[in-house]
């Protein structure tokens, strides 16, 4: 049984047709970024902030698995599977898998705006002005903003050093410091990159690179492992 780590990004979510955060604009859903994912933001418009998520949150609800996110819960069933995901949407939960490891939040719960470690499950698509945490505080998206550091991203680096294969899917890699788990993987750790940019993209000559979207790349791998 395999030690497989597979990192995914927001081309797997884009084909469950769940926007990418920024588009060739620099907007993501018409918003400038700095205007509602940022620590800023929250100081500055909360009631922005909070119905932009709201959004993003019954954009969520109404999409579903793909093919992709149900190749890799399957592939559980035969290795070990960690999945390390920048999306913070649930997709890869809805299709089977119970290994998931969110880097940058989850847009489903929400915190206390005073304390972080307090974070409940949100029951439909809305938080609102008012909804409060244990201690009083007003609860925001358990998301992580620009600026904000990503707590679990030790323990993903700690995953991705002990893998005997890591699979990158549906990201370009430039989002920091998600982006660096592709250069943590140990001498004998295979990697196979899985994105349209995948073919120009500055990692070793070892990397198997499969310029596809997600859904199609999987197919790829299905064949790599029936060898």
């Amino acid at each position: 049984m395999r030690k497989i780590v597979v990192f995914t990004g927001a081309g797997v979510s884009a084909e469950s047709n769940l926007p990418t955060f920024r588009g060739s604009d620099g907007l993501w859903e018409g918003h400038r970024v700095e205007d509602v994912a940022t620590p800023q933001a929250w100081r500055e418009n909360r009631e922005l902030v909070l119905e932009f998520y709201n959004q993003r949150r019954a954009d969520c609800l109404k999409a579903k698995p793909n093919a992709a996110h149900l190749y890799f819960a399957a592939l559980a069933r035969e290795h070990e599977v960690r999945i390390i995901t920048q999306n913070i949407d649930d997709l890869h939960e809805r299709a089977g898998s119970t290994n998931v490891l969110h880097l940058h939040g989850e847009i489903r719960k929400a915190q206390s705006s005073l304390d972080p470690s307090l974070v409940y499950p949100i029951r439909g698509e809305r938080l609102d002005l008012g909804d409060r945490c244990e201690l009083g505080a007003q609860l925001r998206p358990h998301v992580v903003w620009f600026g904000e550091p990503v707590p679990n991203m030790g323990q993903a680096v700690d995953l991705v050093h002990d893998a005997d294969l890591l699979i990158i899917v549906g990201t370009s890699l430039q989002v920091y410091p998600a982006a660096t788990l592709a250069y943590e993987v140990s001498a004998d750790c295979q990697v196979a990159f899985i994105d349209p940019s995948a073919a120009g993209h500055a990692l070793p000559d070892r990397v198997i690179r499969i310029p596809e979207k997600a859904t199609i790349g999987v197919k790829y791998l299905a064949k790599m492992f029936a060898k």
